[in-house]
């Protein structure tokens, strides 16, 4: 389950011989859905919308997203290296689950049956023993791994069970590590710069990330949630922990080529303040920045920011320029002062953009 292949097999589905991966998936781009193995669309029908993060920043943005639309994807980072998923990924060997649990939980209905199975898949056991702070929805997962033998399959089967408002994808088939190059990782040395490894460690670091990479350099993404991007009308990426769950689905080369061949509009969700350890002191325009040092050739159509965390509008306007972006400022956080996004108001923002800034399917 677990197994490398070779780039070029793995998208043997698109692939002729003698083409390149980025070619096959820039021809593929073209195609019209139904000819790609995607839906076609009738007119009046929902926008198909993919989402890529991880950890309570995808949550978020699941949250609102499955309030607007119907036909929603979550690809989710499998680099996490700490607690339970953590555990799991050293016992078994298996693709950390924790993320993936979240944005199911994330997709669960307003109703008695999602809050009931979301509350389930997230409760974690208190005990003196190995199941201490276990989540119930990581051991299901991984048990349905070890059942099935497929990753897609059982995260597929997991979301019917809970009555999932969406599809829910690792954005890698091999478990991965992320290494950061970190100045002043160690207070003694403020001005070295070391190799931090594993996302736990990176998230937690007192120093300043100058970048980060995937180990393996160049992991398999799953060809579904390739094909998802490339069948979309949208794309978001964020909000979330900017190094650790938002850049990584970029240095999956697979998805970055179809991120760049997709028709669908993309849209960057920036965080509502910067987070203290990997992105302490970031202005809303930095994170921009660092984005592009990964992604260089990434384009944007709009970036979406809270009003309030935003202290100069011009200079994030110019930054958001380098990518083809527009920037949407609207009150999308909590009413408590805590940085957290409120489900209601993201909701809207997003229905505005998908409206508002072009028509890329055919459901208006």
């Amino acid at each position: 389950m677990s197994g490398r292949t070779p780039r070029l097999s793995r998208l043997r589905r698109v692939v002729p011989e003698g083409r390149s991966a980025r070619q096959a998936i820039a021809a593929r781009a073209g195609r019209p859905a139904e000819a790609r193995g995607g839906r076609a669309r009738r007119r009046g029908t929902q926008p198909k919308v993919v989402a890529l993060g991880g950890g309570m920043g995808l949550s978020a943005s699941l949250a609102a997203l499955r309030r607007i639309t119907g036909d929603l994807t979550a690809v989710v980072t499998v680099a996490d290296d700490g607690g339970s998923s953590g555990r799991l990924r050293d016992e078994l060997g298996v693709l950390p689950p924790g993320d993936l649990r979240k944005a199911l939980a994330a997709l669960c209905g307003d109703d008695d049956w999602g809050q009931t199975w979301a509350r389930v898949i997230q409760h974690r056991f208190t005990s003196q023993g190995d199941l201490h702070d276990h989540a119930v929805g990581n051991l299901l997962i991984v048990a349905l791994w070890e059942q099935l033998g497929d990753h897609v399959q059982a995260l597929d089967l997991v979301g019917k069970l809970l009555g999932a408002h969406g599809r829910v994808l690792p954005m890698s088939a091999v478990p991965l590590e992320l290494q950061a190059l970190v100045k002043g990782h160690d207070p003694e040395r403020p001005e070295d710069v070391d190799t931090v490894r594993g996302q736990a460690t990176v998230a937690l670091t007192s120093g300043e990330v100058q970048s980060v990479h995937l180990v393996p350099n160049d992991p398999p993404a799953v060809p579904e949630a390739v094909d998802a991007v490339l069948d979309a009308d949208w794309v978001v990426l964020g909000p979330g922990s900017w190094f650790s769950s938002v850049i990584p689905h970029l240095l999956v080369p697979e998805l970055l080529d179809a991120l760049t061949a997709t028709r669908a509009r993309r849209v960057l969700s920036l965080n509502l303040a910067p987070q203290p350890g990997e992105t302490e002191g970031f202005s809303p325009q930095r994170h921009l920045e660092v984005l592009g040092r990964h992604a260089p050739k990434l384009a944007l159509d709009v970036v979406l920011a809270d009003e309030a965390a935003v202290p100069d509008r011009e200079v994030l306007t110019e930054a958001a320029k380098r990518f083809g972006a527009a920037v949407e400022l609207a009150p999308v956080a909590r009413r408590d002062g805590t940085p957290r996004h409120d489900p209601e108001l993201l909701a809207a923002a997003y229905d505005r953009i998908f409206r508002m800034h072009g028509r890329i399917g055919p459901w208006r």
